[in-house]
């Protein structure tokens, strides 16, 4: 926070949990108290559970539950919310954060599968009725270096992340950069780009 506003740059800090409405409605009204005005929301909140995809006892009701309140319920909230404030900025924007598992399910639990296909769903229909003030698109990223997948993989991590990358075609798997610089020019450099999911995987996908 310090180092944002060092840059001349004002933040805010709000927290939330996004499955609830009323509680991303305080988010929103925040924004709008503290800073007068929103140009762009990326919904980034996210949870899975980390178990084989083929263990379905694993998945209880309340894990199902929270995977779907959190990254679906959570992204229908955000938008719905902040649609007035994007609409009036003029040039609004919005991204979601999907997932390449939206698209092509593979090792990931279910319900954290199918949440994502639901986001890139929902980004369409956003996209549609929120048109033409505001655009809105999704970004899908495939295997991501860090914590995550770290969590995913366990003590294969490293060796399954460089198997991953020796049969990417650009030769490595993805970043939290590359999630970032996709997210700001959807954003900054594509005023003409509005119901798309842009998968991050470096080809793998058109390989694989």
């Amino acid at each position: 926070m310090r180092d944002v506003e060092a840059l001349g740059v004002r933040a805010l800090l709000h927290r939330c949990d996004v499955a609830y409405d009323a509680a991303v409605h305080g988010m929103v009204n925040a924004c709008e108290r503290e800073l007068g005005r929103l140009d762009v929301l990326v919904n980034a909140a996210g949870t899975t559970h980390f178990a084989a995809a083929d263990d379905l006892e694993a998945i209880t009701p309340e894990i199902w539950d929270r995977i779907f309140n959190v990254n679906v319920r959570g992204t229908f909230f955000a938008i719905r919310a902040a649609a007035p404030l994007l609409k009036r900025s003029g040039n609004g924007a919005v991204v979601n954060l999907a997932s390449i598992a939206g698209l092509r399910p593979a090792a990931q639990v279910i319900p954290y599968a199918a949440s994502k296909a639901a986001i890139v769903n929902m980004t369409m229909s956003f996209a549609r009725i929120l048109a033409p003030k505001v655009r809105v698109n999704a970004v899908a990223p495939g295997w991501l270096e860090g914590r995550w997948m770290e969590t995913a993989l366990g003590a294969d991590y490293h060796r399954l992340m460089d198997r991953r990358a020796d049969r990417t075609p650009l030769g490595r798997v993805a970043t939290a950069d590359d999630v970032a610089q996709t997210i700001v020019g959807l954003i900054a450099d594509n005023d003409f780009v509005t119901g798309q999911t842009v998968v991050i995987d470096g080809g793998y996908s058109i390989v694989a």
